[in-house]
């Protein structure tokens, strides 16, 4: 059999990972697309074949489509969902981790004219959170409560932030500001960002701080339930510098004249904050999740939860958010290279969840590269 040729659009710290685990063994053919020269840099002198490119650019990314069988969408979420759009004119899977605001069952009809079968939001959260908590559901009656809390945080603590950022800190920033949807009482209901704040304590971290952002995506639609809500996780103290920058405006958008040049908060804030919140090369970090999925099954009352504790491969160099993320979007590849799953259109990973040999696929997978969910039933 001829090995498949997978394109990776975005070469940033999950990028990176996931080239290096597809090319393992010569299992695939690897190529990664990325605008920045300097993100290509370490690909020099492997197998992997590098294409700096704007991906912005339609005629561009076409140019590239061609040559390749299978894609990985990994580019900021501001430009994710064009691209994924036109990844699906070629007619071929695409792995979809780039979590921009946009509804992607718009590009259903697309998808199902080309022929393209897309797995969306197929990282750690959203993804293997989407995908195990659509498997708990499968399990039940009705589901009365989901909570989803998740963050990926620096082993080491450090003032002023105490926090750094794997993937793109645009994205972070998108997430302290884009209002959370939430379900209560079974309708969906909108919240602030960073709003109902709690304290928790998780193994191995201690306690954490949980705020309401808007992870939960495509479940408010897809799973039907009392009470979802999904929250993410920092070191306490973090929140309040956030809420602080945000009531004073640091996150404006209307520009600011300064010194005859326009110049936006927002932007400024980020020229600040995304040096400080860069995780380097070496610089260890955790991931912590934890699932809870409350109903009832044959009449009796059933909780599934999933508890995930990750922390930096020393021995790969790659870091925990990028491992967890990017080899969800690796190991779901391969189901659908394998031909576990390739029918066409816009498919999402909580519906994925409702096979339980799919989800065990997926989940001997992650085993195998040493991320374990642990899954327990009450």
């Amino acid at each position: 059999m001829e090995t498949k040729r997978v394109l990776i659009l975005g070469a940033g710290l999950v990028g990176r990972p996931m080239a290096l685990d597809l090319a393992k063994n010569n299992e695939f053919i690897v190529g990664i697309a990325d605008i920045s020269e300097d993100r290509l840099k370490p690909f020099n002198g492997s197998q992997i074949t590098t294409h700096q490119a704007d991906l912005s650019n339609a005629e561009i990314l076409r140019g590239l489509m061609g040559d390749y069988d299978l894609f990985i969408n990994a580019v900021p979420g501001s430009m994710g969902f064009s691209t994924l759009r036109n990844l699906i004119t070629a007619g071929k899977p695409v792995i979809d981790i780039a979590f921009y605001p946009e509804n992607p069952f718009e590009l259903s009809n697309l998808a199902l004219q080309h022929g393209s079968c897309v797995i969306c939001d197929m990282g750690v959260a959203p993804g293997m959170s989407h995908l195990l908590t659509g498997y708990a559901a499968s399990k039940m009656d009705s589901v009365s409560k989901v909570l989803i809390y998740v963050g990926g945080l620096p082993k080491v603590r450090l003032q002023p932030w105490e926090y750094k950022a794997v993937f793109s800190p645009s994205d972070v920033i998108e997430e302290y500001l884009r209002p959370a949807r939430l379900v209560e009482h079974g309708q969906m209901v909108v919240k602030e960002a960073l709003s109902e704040s709690e304290f928790l304590d998780f193994d191995h971290v201690g306690t954490l701080e949980a705020f309401n952002s808007d992870g939960l995506r495509s479940l408010v639609t897809t799973i039907k339930a009392d009470y979802m809500a999904e929250k993410t996780l920092r070191y306490p103290g973090h929140i309040d510098k956030i809420k602080l920058l945000k009531s004073a405006g640091f996150f404006d958008e209307k520009p600011l004249r300064i010194n005859g040049t326009n110049v936006t908060p927002r932007e400024l804030t980020q020229k600040v904050l995304f040096p400080q919140w860069n995780l380097m090369p070496g610089e260890e970090d955790l991931t912590v999740m934890k699932i809870k999925v409350e109903g009832k099954s044959s009449g009796k009352s059933i909780t599934h939860t999933f508890d995930l504790y990750d922390e930096y491969d020393p021995d790969n160099g790659v870091h925990s958010m990028a491992r967890t993320t990017g080899y969800a979007a690796t190991v779901a590849l391969r189901m659908v290279a394998n031909g576990y799953f390739t029918e066409p259109g816009i498919h999402l990973p909580e519906n994925i969840g409702k096979n339980e040999s799919l989800v065990r696929f997926i989940l001997k997978g992650l085993q195998e590269r040493n991320i374990n969910y642990i899954h327990r039933i009450l």
